[in-house]
């Protein structure tokens, strides 16, 4: 490296870069709770406002890669925090800051901006002043996720934020149903009718696709029950084409959208008939078996675990109970309605999906989990493990893995006495 030089924070690009490393630890909450003495949380909390505002400030830096590290900051914070005061009072900042990124920024910049309105988005929760966010950004996300000329990985970006803020903030039904035909135009394109005219789908167009259906997926869960009996008229016999797709992620996102669809109308009709069942349940049990040897290990099984799932939602009505942990409550997931909207929000909130649960008032209102459940620190500290006693229990847990494992392993395990 050159010469160190004494510059004032955020007063040019060099410290401006430089300040982005303070935020490095916002994408672990856990380095928010580590053990150690107490410290002034009315303090921290004012350091980490000062530290947000001047990335706010950076987000209009004349340096693309500082503006996109500025972005990526206020992700980390806005994913491991609630910080809904702060985001409140700033909100009209941030959106501006935003739509300027998504509007002249290119590819890695539009991607940053667009997460991170999913996130402001997540902080501000469903009223009215989300609203007038996705008012203002709504018209421009529509506006990349249809441009040819955008990149495919800024379209992907703003075809998910589109429909996670959609899915926030919206309580106009004619706004829902728009934003579902702009979804729909854009993964209908996957089916083998509506390819190109050579008859083939560009591959490098399969991620926007894939983006674009499980938004739309997920708008389709808070539909009312008669566009839902529409739209599974549309595509519930279409989608199966897409099975046979090359990409391993295609073909998940279309297996589950499948068995979402068939939850959906057997509980708007009872007598909910499929006449292709049994053409669609052996394509679900190919998939489920896979055996072919010209695909990766890993892929196969990502893909037979998914499609045992899916075959058994479809053939047996039947979905596989799973339960989340975040801190000393309990979350069933049991229906893929649920699933889907869990699997969309902990993609945006990575490490920081727990915390909002446990806090985040919208998301324990979309998962029906009541108010935040208030434990004092005496109860909080009774049930933290200390970092020492974690640490003695994971070592013995390792050990005791190994040696079960070389156990096994051994191939003098296997070799019996022949003398």
């Amino acid at each position: 490296g050159g010469q160190p030089r004494n510059v004032q924070p955020f007063s040019d690009e060099d410290a401006s870069i430089e300040t982005m490393s303070h935020c490095s630890g916002f994408s672990d909450p856990a380095s928010f709770t580590e053990d150690g003495p107490e410290v002034d949380e009315e303090a921290t909390q004012e350091d980490l406002e000062y530290k947000l505002k001047g990335f706010i400030d950076l987000t209009l830096d004349k340096s693309a890669k500082t503006r996109q590290a500025a972005l990526e900051s206020l992700k980390s914070a806005f994913s491991s925090k609630i910080l809904y005061e702060f985001v409140m009072e700033r909100r009209m900042t941030l959106t501006d800051s935003i739509e300027r990124c998504i509007k002249k920024g290119k590819s890695d910049e539009q991607c940053a901006a667009a997460g991170l309105a999913c996130l402001l988005c997540v902080q501000m929760g469903s009223g009215i002043e989300s609203e007038e966010i996705f008012k203002t950004l709504g018209p421009v996300l529509k506006k990349i996720v249809c441009d040819g000329t955008a990149s495919i990985q800024a379209r992907q970006a703003c075809a998910t934020c589109l429909g996670i803020c959609c899915f926030i903030v919206t309580d106009d039904i004619t706004e829902l149903y728009s934003t579902m035909e702009c979804l729909e135009n854009i993964f209908i394109k996957a089916y083998p009718r509506d390819r190109d005219s050579n008859g083939v789908s560009s591959t490098h167009n399969t991620v926007l696709h894939i983006s674009a259906l499980l938004a739309w997926t997920l708008l389709l869960t808070i539909c009312p029950m008669n566009e839902v009996k529409k739209k599974i008229e549309m595509h519930l016999h279409k989608l199966p084409s897409l099975l046979s797709c090359d990409d391993l992620n295609m073909r998940i996102a279309a297996g589950e959208t499948l068995a979402l669809l068939f939850e959906l109308a057997r509980e708007t009709d009872a007598d909910f008939f499929y006449e292709d069942m049994e053409l669609l349940t052996e394509k679900l049990r190919a998939l489920a078996t896979d055996g072919n040897k010209h695909r990766a290990k890993v892929d196969k099984r990502k893909q037979r675990s998914v499609f045992r799932d899916v075959l058994r939602a479809v053939e047996e009505r039947d979905f596989p109970t799973e339960m989340v942990k975040f801190g000393p409550e309990r979350m069933y997931i049991d229906c893929w309605v649920k699933k889907q909207t869990y699997d969309t929000f902990k993609e945006i909130l990575g490490s920081g999906m727990q915390y909002h649960l446990q806090s985040n008032d919208f998301l324990r209102n979309v998962f029906e989990l009541g108010p935040p459940v208030m434990l004092d620190a005496a109860a909080l500290k009774t049930m933290k493990i200390s970092r020492f006693e974690r640490h003695l229990y994971n070592s013995a847990a390792f050990k005791a893995r190994t040696k079960a494992r070389s156990k096994c392993r051994d191939k003098r395990a296997d070799v019996g006495e022949f003398f």
